[in-house]
């Protein structure tokens, strides 16, 4: 990761995707009346991976793209990102949604599944493809941290081995996308000005996993557009995805929506909260989870009566903070944290 000055990209490739393969799949949930958005049109999204319940940093994730969209008199979405088989608990998708419909978190559309719109990601990755942005490759984990070593690169960091190599016929491979030796950068709303050197920091990374599922980069960049994405408020775990996100929308002639990335929920031993660093289920506390995670997210406690009181006061707050008055930053952010938001 690198933290860079002002800089610039530009590319001759830009692939737009057709109108008609831009209209989501028909969902399985009821619609519910999405309220009037404002003057820009705001549409935001929170997009949770079924790989267990939801917790205490994926609600403060929720809460914070939820509260930026409620501010902006906009448009909030719920989009389930179930594209790694393996990592997913069955039932967890609609589990998910019922607890963020308990906590008064309900999406103003039909709620998306990944799964289900195949055909975006494959009309994105040939588009891609035919304009020769994507290889082939066949490296093992072993076979790239080898040469990752042998090419003196940042350990991680793709040295290309595959990039001029032809691949054999049914042979087992992922598919990566060319980087360009540029730097990508973007301003967050809550860290600034971030930059990436992508072919030094990132390398070509992989668009379609050897084993068949879309790669994350691609599917959230399809379909932040397919879905009119104006504002993407997410952890800053995803920070350093972002310029290779900006990268993909330009190759494809898509919209960047403005970031906002706020600081993480952890546990006692700094790690993210996760499944795997074993992050606990939300409680029935429902005032009290919110409570955490506002106070999490740098708002001052509300101590409402009822929900819909949080939520107003909530409301009033993020906006004097995050839209009207001037940026709170990761460092303030982060001292506001207290033990109880954790």
């Amino acid at each position: 990761m690198a933290w860079l000055g002002r800089g610039s990209w530009s590319h001759p490739w830009r692939i737009r995707l057709s109108a008609t393969h831009l209209s989501p799949l028909k969902p399985s949930i009821p619609r519910r009346t999405p309220p009037v958005a404002g003057p820009a049109a705001y549409r935001g999204r929170f997009a949770p991976s079924p790989t267990g319940p939801l917790h205490a940093g994926s609600l403060a994730a929720a809460l914070a793209s939820w509260l930026d969209a409620r501010a902006h008199g906009g448009v909030w979405i719920v989009r389930i990102e179930d594209l790694d088989p393996p990592r997913e608990v069955p039932g967890a998708s609609r589990e998910i949604i019922r607890t963020l419909a308990r906590f008064g978190l309900e999406s103003d559309e039909s709620v998306v599944l990944q799964s289900r719109r195949g055909a975006l990601y494959e009309d994105a990755f040939a588009r891609l493809r035919a304009a020769g942005l994507v290889y082939a490759c066949t490296c093992s984990r072993k076979d790239i941290e080898a040469a990752s070593q042998a090419a003196g690169v940042t350990p991680g960091v793709y040295p290309g081995t595959c990039r001029e190599r032809p691949v054999r016929e049914r042979a087992r491979a992922a598919w990566r996308v060319r980087v360009p030796d540029a730097t990508v950068g973007f301003d967050d709303r809550t860290y600034g000005r971030y930059a990436q050197r992508l072919a030094r920091d990132v390398g070509d990374f992989v668009v379609r996993r050897a084993d068949g599922p879309w790669a994350y980069q691609l599917a959230v960049v399809v379909d932040d557009a397919a879905q009119g994405v104006t504002d993407v408020v997410r952890g800053a775990d995803l920070l350093d995805n972002t310029p290779r996100q900006i990268f993909l929308q330009r190759a494809l002639g898509l919209p960047t929506p403005r970031y906002l990335h706020v600081p993480v929920v952890t546990n006692d031993k700094g790690e993210k909260l996760s499944k795997q660093t074993g992050a606990g289920a939300l409680t029935d506390d429902v005032r009290g989870e919110l409570e955490r995670a506002a106070r999490h997210l740098g708002l001052p406690r509300i101590g409402a009566d009822t929900r819909e009181a949080f939520f107003a006061c909530a409301i009033e707050l993020w906006r004097e903070r995050r839209v009207a008055g001037p940026t709170i930053t990761g460092e303030e952010l982060h001292s506001s944290l207290t033990d109880g938001a954790r």
